[in-house]
């Protein structure tokens, strides 16, 4: 089946969600009593996508990356802040303080409090990060091809983002050249199609 680029197959993409769903339910909590299901790939691979259907599955609340970078140099400023504002108070038992950052006005606003929820999704690049994924109880990478994923971001973003795509992108590669998050995930799904193309679940 032909799949043209940024269009899910619904079939697909619900099977993904469902194994998700029931890994994250298995799952042990890794953040105190909180189980964090991280949703981590390259820009325009579908992350914010799949974490929007499965928050509605599983009623929990998302964090965004983007809310944490402040600004396009900073990615990891957001993984930093990540880890010290929302998992390490969750793992402490303690409510969170999550970080808003403002594209618009380019200042940050007023975080917003996070009690400690049964599970939380975490989506954004670099959510599965070494440092974050000490609290992660699930990790799920998105697989897409640079093509398809720069397309979906500048249909999506396109004022915003093209003058920083080639900055961005390169903050990813020096990242996950470090990191090597696709070989750690749990899942790996293909961003386009919706096709779970790895899963380490039984």
């Amino acid at each position: 089946m032909n799949v043209r680029p940024g269009v899910a197959c619904g079939d697909a993409v619900a099977n993904a969600v469902r194994l998700i769903q029931m890994a994250a339910r298995r799952a042990a909590a890794r953040a105190g009593p909180t189980r964090v299901v991280a949703i981590d790939g390259r820009s325009g691979a579908g992350k914010t996508l799949l974490a929007s259907r499965i928050r509605i599955q599983l009623d929990a609340p998302v964090v965004s990356l983007e809310d944490l970078y402040g600004g396009w140099d900073g990615l990891e400023h957001g993984i930093d802040l990540l880890v010290s504002e929302v998992l390490v108070p969750l793992a402490d038992e303690r409510p969170a303080s999550v970080p808003r950052y403002d594209w618009l006005t380019r200042e940050w606003a007023e975080p917003v409090l996070l009690e400690p929820p049964e599970l939380l999704i975490v989506e954004g690049v670099g959510a599965g990060a070494r440092r974050a994924a000490t609290f992660v109880s699930l990790l799920v990478w998105l697989e897409a091809a640079p093509a398809a994923r720069k397309k979906r971001a500048l249909d999506r973003d396109r004022d915003a983002l093209a003058p920083y795509w080639d900055m961005w992108a390169a903050q990813e590669d020096a990242m996950l050249d470090r990191e090597r998050t696709p070989e750690r995930a749990d899942v790996v799904i293909d961003g386009i199609s919706g096709n779970v193309l790895r899963s380490h679940m039984s």
